[in-house]
């Protein structure tokens, strides 16, 4: 049996490809430790390239919109640093709203539960009594209680012996604490000066890239790698908008649903939960535990209510807006955007939620245009609403326009025909 030179390069491949899986599976522990390396050495790259990605989508309109008519030698030579500029001052703003709404209302609401302390302590002792009188029963394990005989001096000795061995702990943990301090400091100034030079240089290193890879790879594999590539910035760009707009949506309905039921801390509530909802599907929690928190120390009540107007208003974001919202800006059918954000926050928490949901949409337009491709060489065509029954031509070259033969199920009584595809 005699093999064509084309199939002894695909035997050759795939014994490669065997080869190298084995080697990982032999060497995990050790391809792990050198990931894991390589990973401390460059995430100031990697935070720098996320911190430009993000920039880039308000850069980028403001170059396309705001900015179109700047053209010419000297116009074009500030586009790119003032579209940069506002887009760090479009940023800036965000947060400083966002931290001038929440943090002064926290800190005073948290200055007003220290004074309401002591009155509280007072109402719980008397309730306390009040429990003691009417149910003797509390009262006779409050006094076995009191009759339990504690040995302070050993509960000293060994509050001082803590002491003594935690003294050395503590001070190590300053100095872990002191130095991941720095050293986030510089990583995050490297990361941010890095991130301008992407941005002020983008279209350059776009084309070395499309150059490397057309270099390295043959011609069907770099053309592939690049539709993939500009797949998943496209799928990318999308989901951070509609990820920031269905925040924006989320925080103006809290706003409008506690002013109409005259609920205090209305616009804080609403631009906290719209700032934490950035994170798919849970990030709203956060906002309504600090917004019942707050709401609880004027009126407990309220605050009863504001949970019950929440997880209504969660459901209907969460089974209607995001899905649609997000699910349409990247092209992501709802199931599969609630099943994006459920396997990435198993697998990676708030990370993978954020990254599994582009990532899947790009694998779904991959998977669908291979689908689409492979039926239509082969001729077919499957009719919804008619289960098992597919629609095949015998030689689709062959086959006149138009018509196709039909093959229905073994227990199908006769054949039918209609026109329509995918």
């Amino acid at each position: 049996m005699e093999f064509s030179r084309e199939k002894l390069k695909q035997i050759r491949r795939l014994m490669l490809l065997a080869a190298v899986l084995v080697l990982a599976v032999i060497y995990s522990g050790k391809l792990l430790v050198a990931i894991a390396f390589i990973y401390r050495i460059t995430k100031p790259f990697i935070y720098g390239a996320a911190i430009a990605f993000v920039l880039n989508i308000p850069m980028r309109a403001f170059e396309d919109k705001l900015l179109k008519g700047w053209r010419g030698k000297l116009a074009g030579r500030f586009k790119r640093p003032v579209c940069l500029v506002l887009s760090l001052v479009t940023v800036a703003l965000v947060v400083a709203v966002v931290l001038g709404t929440v943090v002064p209302q926290v800190t005073a609401t948290a200055a007003e539960v220290g004074r309401k302390i002591p009155g509280f302590a007072e109402n719980a002792m008397a309730w306390l009594n009040e429990i003691a009188e009417n149910y003797p029963v509390f009262a006779e394990q409050i006094r076995k209680l009191e009759q339990i005989e504690i040995n302070w001096e050993s509960m000293l000795d060994n509050i001082i012996g803590f002491l003594k061995n935690g003294m050395a702990d503590m001070l190590t943990s300053t100095v872990s604490v002191a130095s991941g301090i720095i050293s986030g400091i510089v990583n995050g100034v490297i990361s941010f000066i890095f991130a301008l030079y992407i941005l002020s240089s983008k279209e350059k290193l776009e084309s070395q890239g499309k150059r490397i890879i057309s270099a390295f790879l043959p011609a069907k594999a770099a053309s592939k790698t690049l539709e993939i590539c500009t797949l998943l910035h496209k799928n990318f760009s999308s989901f951070i908008t509609g990820q920031c707009m269905e925040a924006v949506i989320l925080g103006i309905m809290f706003v409008i649903a506690m002013s109409v039921f005259r609920m205090p801390y209305a616009l804080m509530v609403g631009v906290l939960i719209a700032f934490t909802a950035l994170i798919p599907i849970v990030g709203a929690f956060i906002g309504c535990g600090v917004g019942a928190f707050l709401i609880l120390i004027d009126n407990p009540l309220q605050a009863m209510w504001f949970v019950i107007l929440f997880l209504i208003l969660q459901q209907v974001e969460g089974n209607l807006v995001y899905p649609k919202v997000v699910g349409n800006s990247v092209g992501l059918p709802s199931i599969w955007v609630l099943m994006a954000v459920s396997l990435g926050g198993s697998l990676f928490g708030v990370g993978g939620m954020l990254i599994f949901i582009p990532l899947t949409s790009t694998g779904y337009a991959l998977l669908r245009e291979s689908v689409n491709s492979r039926n239509a060489t082969k001729g077919c065509s499957v009719k919804a609403g008619t289960p098992g029954e597919i629609m095949l031509s015998p030689d689709p070259a062959k086959a006149p326009k138009g018509q196709e033969r039909s093959r229905s199920n073994p227990g199908a009584k006769k054949d039918r025909t209609h026109k329509g595809g995918n």
